[in-house]
């Protein structure tokens, strides 16, 4: 099972832009995820298309399943 940490930005053209952390250390500790994201708004390491970062709006973890199957 493939973990995902979403991060999702605000940014300052009133949009969001989101950062995907592949296989997240588990448990999420949410207090740390809000300050992690706001030294990536404070360290401006990050320009994306649709503004500057400028307020944290939301983190979830997405789980994915994939099931191969053999075709006969």
């Amino acid at each position: 099972m493939a973990k995902t940490l979403e991060l999702q930005f605000a940014t300052d053209l009133g949009k969001f832009t989101k950062l995907a952390v592949d296989n997240p250390k588990e448990p999420i500790d949410p207090a740390a995820v809000k300050r992690a994201m706001e030294q990536i708004i404070a360290s401006n390491a990050f320009l994306p298309t649709n503004g500057t970062l400028v307020a944290v709006d939301s983190a979830r973890v997405i789980e994915r399943n994939v099931t191969d199957y053999e075709l006969i």
